[in-house]
């Protein structure tokens, strides 16, 4: 019997994968939790094989977080990401953290109930769609901005003017701009909308 573990902070999504696996053969949800915090506590509590964990948790430890910290408990669990979420950002965090594996909730039922089984043997399992852009991810160099670049950035993305962020930082306006221009050769980009949205696509924001 391999014990599973639903966490998601939406009760009709938990409700759904409930009924789902409780028709199959082999599959017993023993608990289920709305936060990161809550998944962490569970896991403790009941001690299941697999982990269907969503990303996005609300306030608090999001499900990255949380798959990182089951990942170090002792004899840890089969982590499974199921969630809307697909960025490249949204991938490696959760592989990092010790994902098994990473499936979206547009996943027929038969595939994710495979994907549970799978997980629960240690195998690794991806999406199709994710696999590919795990794959162009790691081929891509790593992009490394400095603190103060990413400072600036931060201040960009929340919509600020070079003027604005130079007051903000206690800084001249060309000592901002020489910041953006060197993020800009970093992230191969010529504009602040596209160095934001490449920061952002890139985990850096």
């Amino acid at each position: 019997m391999i014990r599973v573990l639903l966490v998601d902070d939406h009760p009709v999504v938990r409700a759904g994968l409930r009924a789902l696996l409780a028709s199959e053969p082999g599959l017993e949800v023993v608990a289920e939790a709305a936060s990161g915090r809550e998944a962490v506590a569970q896991n403790a509590a009941h001690r299941p094989d697999v982990v269907l964990m969503d990303l996005r948790l609300g306030p608090g430890m999001d499900g990255a977080q949380a798959t990182a910290e089951l990942a170090s408990a002792p004899d840890p669990p089969k982590v499974l990401v199921l969630t809307t979420y697909d960025t490249d950002s949204d991938i490696l965090r959760a592989v990092e953290a010790g994902a098994a594996g990473y499936l979206l909730k547009d996943a027929v039922p038969a595939v994710l109930v495979d994907a549970v089984a799978r997980a629960a043997r240690g195998e690794t399992v991806l999406d199709p769609g994710v696999a590919q852009r795990l794959y162009r991810s790691m081929q891509t160099p790593r992009v490394e901005l400095s603190a103060r670049e990413i400072e600036v950035l931060g201040a960009v993305a929340r919509g600020l003017s070079n003027r604005a962020v130079a007051k903000e930082l206690f800084v001249s306006e060309a000592t901002v701009k020489s910041h953006l221009v060197h993020a800009f050769s970093k992230l191969g980009v010529d504009s602040r909308t596209a160095a934001v949205a490449a920061a952002r696509e890139r985990g850096l924001l």
